[in-house]
């Protein structure tokens, strides 16, 4: 079963429906020893870092999510809870990947960085990027970005290369929404469910 944590942000309905097209069972949950017990963990997010630490801090879900061992995958703003800080707010978030998440700072280009833009493969024979070609296209929609480090699978330039996709052991996260980056997109959450 996946665990679909229960957040607070916005747009779950998505993730949720790209989990039922895979006719995978899921629980949509803020229960810690649900989550605990499932096979894959998703940690959706959109909105603000400091809002939604202060949502899973109310749920008491911090430490059950720093313990698991089972694959995790965080999506966009959940992606970004994965990293040590954000400059969203001037946070601590989960601390699961070495790093800071910054603000765009880029001339010429508009904040945030919306829409199509492609993923440059930086780990290749990862499995959550498994039967994707090289400049996959997917939909962004961020104006915080995690930079590139030893973590980083996939890179996209917007200004400058952040993270598009990372790994860590079990640890995964898509800065991008793979539920709204069509069939490529559907790969990538069919891979995380296969892992």
């Amino acid at each position: 079963m996946i665990a679909i944590v229960d957040s607070g942000g916005a747009n779950i309905s998505s993730v949720i429906f790209a989990i039922e097209r895979l006719n995978k069972p899921y629980q949509f949950t803020a229960d810690p020893d649900v989550i605990a017990k499932a096979s894959h963990v998703i940690l959706p997010g959109v909105g603000a870092a400091g809002a939604a630490m202060k949502i899973l801090e109310s749920r008491g879900l911090p430490e059950c999510l720093r313990s698991l061992s089972q694959p995790v995958m965080g999506i966009c703003l959940g992606m970004q809870l994965l990293f040590e800080w954000s400059a969203e707010g001037a946070v601590d978030l989960l601390g699961l990947l070495p790093a800071r998440v910054e603000k765009f700072e880029v001339e010429n280009l508009p904040v945030p960085h919306m829409g199509w833009n492609t993923l440059d493969i930086a780990r290749a024979g990862n499995p959550l990027l498994k039967g994707l070609p090289e400049k996959t296209y997917a939909y962004f929609v961020h104006s915080y970005y995690a930079p590139v480090g030893d973590y980083t699978v996939a890179r996209t330039e917007y200004g400058a290369p952040f993270s598009a996709v990372v790994n860590s052991d079990n640890i995964f996260g898509c800065q991008f929404h793979p539920e709204r980056s069509g069939k490529d997109g559907a790969t990538i959450i069919k891979n995380f469910t296969e892992l």
